[in-house]
């Protein structure tokens, strides 16, 4: 009985094991070992916060903050790096900027930095981006300014995009870019995944502000998140399971942001959450029609169901262009600055950040778009041992290149 029951453990190991390491990772991706190690860590961490959440121990995304309180530093200031923190009418914000100034009166370029964590997590003290920040210092001579937002499903929209705005507008006024050594005419926002999302809505935001003196010279756009009426693009079915983002949990990142009512998580899920109202908006994000043949692949396109199944009032934030960028006429494209968006091929926000990027440029705009054939959502933060990613170091390389030349 004893080597039966040792038997069947085994098996029952096995069956796990396998579970947790088998995911449908392409052979195009590099290092896919690592990638499935990674993974497995994540997607645990997921149903441990599932159990949790169904337990009521604790609430899912309490349960996923884990993973920044891992890998949170303490920024300090170094021999190269000046490392401070402030409050921005509010807003707390970690202020990087380069520890020698240079002869008087040289002024210096800046970036206004969004941590990603689909609104729900993350933070600008990761080590991650600590190591990107100083990296842009460095390479660039510039302020750099992390964004530390409040987070959902605490702070629902429109709150975090709130704190990012008045943070950017307290920093671009004339006396705080002087204080900083900062020219006002070379300044970039910038952010990967929710914060591609808020630095894209920030742009926007800003344009239509008639008091605002300062513009912005550029926008950087990493892996974004751009819209929520259509979660079934190409991307999204072809990377529905895939590492680092399946398709279930930036649904929920989703629905958390926008609501605390979970009727909209199951109708976000069937993508049959849009209202009238919102469907008349789907040609802004009308795959079929902005994105390559080489994205849209042989899926077909078909317009996402109007059956509204509630959503305690998330419905009507659906079609806010600050939650979703992408929901802006031509018009409100044509004055934004020069863009580089970075997009990934396993990555459920693939077409989002394409058809930007299409649309963008259909309105004039100067457009660097840098696609990835190999890249997966996130990778650009896995640069801290054991989860480096040789990937990461080279979009980090073009990122900041990109910066160099046109900021």
């Amino acid at each position: 009985m004893r080597g039966d029951a040792l038997v069947a453990l085994l098996l029952v190991a096995g069956a796990l094991g396998s579970y947790y390491l088998y995911s449908p990772i392409p052979d195009a991706i590099e290092q896919r070992w690592k990638l499935l190690v990674t993974d497995c860590f994540f997607r645990s961490l997921s149903h441990l916060a599932d159990l949790s959440e169904l337990l009521g121990v604790m609430d899912y995304m309490g349960v996923m903050m884990f993973i920044t309180k891992l890998e949170a530093v303490v920024p300090v200031s170094d021999e190269r790096v000046q490392v401070e923190e402030e409050v921005f009418d509010g807003v707390q914000v970690m202020v990087y900027q380069p520890r020698h100034r240079g002869n008087d009166g040289d002024l210096r370029r800046a970036v206004i930095y969004l941590h990603g964590g689909g609104w729900c997590l993350g933070s600008s003290r990761m080590e991650p981006y600590d190591r990107l920040s100083r990296r842009m210092v460095e390479e660039l001579n510039a302020v750099v300014v992390s964004v530390e937002y409040r987070l959902a499903p605490k702070h629902h929209f429109p709150v975090p995009f709130q704190d990012v705005y008045r943070g950017v507008k307290y920093f671009l006024q004339s006396s705080v870019l002087a204080s900083y050594a900062v020219d006002s005419q070379r300044i970039a926002v910038s952010g990967d995944s929710a914060g591609g999302n808020l630095a894209a809505a920030v742009a926007q935001q800003l344009q239509q502000d008639p008091g605002q003196l300062v513009q912005l010279k550029a926008q950087a756009l990493l892996y974004p998140v751009l819209q929520a009426l259509d979660l079934n693009t190409p991307s999204y079915q072809q990377n529905e399971n895939m590492p680092i983002l399946p398709r279930r949990l930036m649904v929920r990142f989703w629905s958390e942001y926008l609501t605390g009512n979970k009727s909209l998580f199951g109708a976000m899920l069937s993508n049959s959450h849009n209202s009238p109202e919102s469907a008349g908006l789907l040609k802004f994000v009308n795959w079929s029609a902005l994105l390559p043949e080489s994205f849209r692949g042989s899926y077909g396109y078909s317009a996402p169901l109007t059956e509204t199944r509630g959503g305690g009032g998330a419905l009507d934030t659906l079609t806010d262009p600050r939650a979703s960028p992408l929901l802006v006429p031509d018009a409100a494209l044509q004055p934004l600055p020069k863009t580089y968006v970075l997009t990934c091929e396993y990555d459920v926000l693939r077409d989002d950040g394409a058809m930007y990027a299409a649309r963008l440029r259909g309105a004039g705009v100067d457009v660097t778009h840098r696609h990835y054939p190999s890249g997966f959502h996130g990778a650009l933060m896995f640069v801290v041992w054991p989860t480096d990613f040789d990937i990461a170091h080279r979009m980090t390389e073009d990122y900041v290149q990109w910066l160099e030349h046109n900021l």
